[in-house]
């Protein structure tokens, strides 16, 4: 007898039925209703314009997705979980640390990407600063966390060994973290591209999906804005994807891991 839910394709049949249904009641809906394509183009409209796009869209992606949100997404990460180690060594910047970083976490983009502009300039550094910005706090939040996650019994345990602190933390409380910091990171790569994208409307050069959305608008080029769409989503979705495999190899021993 076949089990059910195993291997990939079972796994993926809905998610992919699903999108092809949706695609095929957006084309439906547009054609029957004749519904301008100023206001909703069509899926058919949207595939046509990537395809014939392609070279601008690749330029785009390579200067947010990859120079703006990626690099402020390890930049913004590794600070992060240097901070949390800082943190976990040091009470009074726990005490301090954490309240500014929740404070700085409620602050609206909009707000941050024109001083990051200012400060960095309009190429994609300044927009790596925004990501920098969004992605930290919820990467040290979770990483503190996890730090936190082992048991006295555990930590006894270590003690009674003479292991050092750093012995201890890479040995024990940093693996038990893991799952955390995953979980930490995994937000942060939904964030990083947004990041990237509104900050770009606040001034870049002219190249990069927010400068191309921002540019449509005025145009009324709607089959080029959601074809940038498009681009972000999968970008996003894949590098969401890519981080969530590394989860899998790297907490294999951890229950969320196992399958059922």
């Amino acid at each position: 007898m076949i089990a059910r839910g195993r291997g990939p394709l079972p796994r993926w049949l809905v998610p992919a039925l699903f999108g092809v249904t949706l695609l095929v009641l957006w084309e439906l809906v547009v054609r029957l209703f004749a519904v301008s394509p100023v206001i909703l183009p069509a899926p058919s409209a949207i595939a046509a314009r990537i395809a014939g796009s392609g070279p601008t869209l690749w330029a785009d992606f390579v200067q947010t997705g990859l120079k703006g949100a990626l690099t402020g997404w390890l930049i913004g990460c590794a600070a992060a979980v240097a901070a949390a180690i800082a943190v976990d060594r040091s009470p009074f910047l726990q005490r301090g640390l954490l309240p500014v970083g929740n404070f700085v976490a409620a602050l609206p983009i909009v707000g941050i990407a024109p001083i990051m502009v200012m400060w960095f300039g309009f190429d994609w550094q300044s927009k790596a600063a925004v990501v920098v910005v969004m992605v930290f706090f919820p990467v040290l939040v979770n990483m503190v966390a996890g730090l936190k996650a082992t048991d006295a019994m555990q930590r006894d345990q270590m003690a009674t060994w003479h292991a050092s602190y750093w012995q201890t933390l890479w040995k024990l409380r940093f693996p038990a973290a893991l799952p955390f910091l995953f979980n930490g990171l995994k937000i942060a790569t939904t964030l990083a591209l947004i990041g990237a994208i509104v900050a770009e409307f606040f001034g870049s050069p002219i190249v990069g999906m927010g400068f191309r959305i921002n540019a449509s608008i005025g145009q009324l080029a709607l089959d080029m804005i959601w074809a940038e769409i498009a681009v972000a989503a999968v970008a996003g979705s894949a590098f969401y994807g890519l981080v969530a495999q590394i989860e899998k190899r790297v907490t294999f021993w951890h229950p969320s891991q196992r399958r059922q």
